[in-house]
């Protein structure tokens, strides 16, 4: 028996199915950049980044060395009460980094759901208004009001309910929702049209406090928003003194080709929800905002005891030193277009790829049927084929292959991947890929 296999067994025992979407039998033992390598001693590439929260990749010495002395001189002291010298830092340094040009303050905590979170809380706390309005096909988080405002997964709702009240959906414009023929301006008015139904029928525009979207969606399957249709939302919030929030924990620093996946748009938010990233992984979020948004509240609104710890701290200092540095965010953009390139190219050569979705180092390429339906199945034998062949990648929505490799990765790590991705496509064409039989299930 494999030392995986070993662990993943003695675990079943205790870890509950509700905490792990579960791909593959593997443990991870250790990593580095963008390598990982199991409890049997296997390397992998690493083309998931920790769902994007390692876009600094694994073991950067900086992080690791600032994370060492950092634990030397000081682990935990809770900022809930009491400053320190490390994250006080912090503060100002995401502050500066955040869009907009007027004054900011940052609230920490503990991971992307609890910044989403915090953005529904400081938004009603500023308007005095209840009502939420948030997308399909979002992924903002597992606390009950990040929850409540996803709507990617029903076992984010199945047996867990009630969920936040006066909360919202409408649809994300999609690709799945395109006319044939249809222009993105075209496209654009006619989702903006559903987005303002609700508006128009049941829901009084000056009782809502926040419109909240992914620019970008994550999980929802790398989809983009068309610039007319973020515009039209934007300036609907203007016009009826709505606070207009992104969430950048997935798409943020550098994962799409710029600092910020809203700078793709021209356009500022009033808040913004960080995670994954910021520390490279350790547990720490942030939101940003508004000075005048973010002081509606009086501690303890948002108050954790570890939120913003020296530590995390000390990790996400070193980690924008890294991005800033090393020029990640560059760097995702120009090994993104090799990525993109790739994946065109394929998308012309095997009839069952269909839409190529790219932005810096950040892709959903869509697994199709010859009806050109998804195919849950084939991207199930996709996914399982590249991880025997040594890198890591996972699906979105059942049928969307999620490349988002750590931005550190090298251009011969990349084409070495790549490779692998294209010896997995023709093995399908050719009928050679026999999934596992496994107790394990994949994908949302």
């Amino acid at each position: 028996m494999s030392r995986n296999t070993e662990i993943l067994n003695e675990e079943k025992v205790y870890l509950a199915d509700a905490t792990r979407v579960k791909y593959f039998d593997i443990v991870i033992d250790h990593g580095s950049g963008a390598i990982i390598t199991d409890a049997n001693g296997r390397d992998y590439i690493d083309l998931l980044a920790s769902a994007s929260a390692t876009n600094t990749g694994h073991a950067h010495p900086k992080v690791v060395e600032a994370i060492t002395q950092q634990a030397q001189k000081l682990i935990q002291y809770t900022p809930a009460y009491f400053a320190n010298t490390t994250t006080a830092q912090l503060a100002k340094r995401i502050a500066d980094i955040a869009p907009g040009n007027f004054d900011k303050q940052v609230a920490f905590g503990n991971s992307g759901s609890d910044a989403n979170d915090a953005i529904i809380k400081f938004a009603r706390g500023y308007t005095g208004r209840s009502y939420v309005v948030s997308f399909t096909g979002a992924y903002h988080g597992s606390t009950y009001g990040s929850m409540s405002i996803s709507g990617v997964s029903l076992n984010m709702t199945r047996k867990i309910g009630p969920l936040l009240p006066d909360v919202i959906k409408v649809p994300y414009p999609d690709q799945t929702q395109r006319l044939a023929g249809e222009s993105d301006d075209d496209f654009s008015d006619r989702l903006f049209k559903q987005f303002m139904l609700p508006f128009e029928t049941y829901l009084p525009a000056d009782e809502v406090a926040l419109v909240i979207v992914e620019p970008i969606q994550g999980d929802g399957g790398i989809v983009k928003a068309p610039q007319r249709f973020m515009t039209l939302v934007y300036n609907f919030t203007r016009e009826h003194n709505i606070v207009f929030a992104v969430d950048e924990v997935n798409q943020g620093l550098g994962r799409t080709g710029t600092m910020w996946s809203i700078d793709h748009f021209d356009i500022v938010p009033d808040l913004m929800s960080i995670g994954k990233s910021i520390a490279s992984g350790l547990p720490l979020s942030a939101i940003v905002g508004r000075r005048e948004i973010m002081s509606s509240l009086s501690a303890p609104a948002n108050v954790y005891t570890t939120a913003g710890n020296p530590v995390t701290a000390a990790a996400a200092l070193a980690t924008l030193d890294v991005i800033d540095k090393e020029r990640l965010v560059l760097r995702s953009r120009d090994l993104g277009k090799i990525a993109k390139t790739f994946f065109e190219n394929a998308a012309q050569r095997y009839h069952f790829i269909g839409d190529v979705r790219m932005y810096g180092l950040n892709g959903g390429i869509d697994i199709i049927d010859n009806q050109g339906q998804p195919d849950t199945y084939a991207t199930n034998q996709l996914i399982y084929r590249i991880f025997e062949l040594g890198a890591i990648m996972i699906s979105l929505r059942g049928n969307i292959l999620r490349f988002q490799p750590p931005l550190v990765i090298t251009k011969e790590e990349l084409t070495q991947a790549l490779a692998i991705i294209d010896q997995a496509f023709s093995d399908l064409e050719a009928g050679k890929i026999v999934l596992p039989h496994s107790d394990s299930h994949i994908g949302w």
